[in-house]
């Protein structure tokens, strides 16, 4: 019904940069919230950032600073400029999504992306 779909991820080195994108495609009424979050192995999913209808932000503290999530309405996208990578950010990057999908009373469904690599070493 709603697919997600991560790119972006890769190596890079210590103090690099990434930017991840994240789609949302399907039958797609409205999207209230869209997040990243992250697994490092052996570690629990952790929230990296999430952006709320309306515009509003909340960040890790491990990331403040170095990350970035922005949305683009109009195409059902987010997206995470990550900066300053250090190696402790390696982990798996999942898109999350609440979407509408039809129906009435409107509720909002969580979804999920099947995650992209990031890992950051030299």
């Amino acid at each position: 019904q709603v697919q997600l779909v991560e790119s972006g991820g890769g190596l890079v080195q210590p103090g690099g940069s990434l930017r991840l994108s994240c789609v949302a495609s399907g039958r797609v009424l409205s999207i209230n919230f869209m997040a990243w979050y992250r697994q490092a192995p052996g570690k629990e999913r952790e929230l990296v950032a999430s952006i709320i209808d309306g515009g509003v932000l909340n960040y890790a503290d491990s990331v403040k600073g170095r990350f970035t999530i922005s949305r683009d309405n109009a195409e059902n996208t987010v997206y995470l400029q990550m900066n300053s990578l250090k190696p402790e950010d390696t982990a798996v990057y999942f898109c999350n999504a609440d979407a509408w999908i039809g129906g009435w009373p409107r509720r909002f469904d969580s979804y999920w992306g099947q995650g992209t690599q990031v890992t950051v070493s030299s």
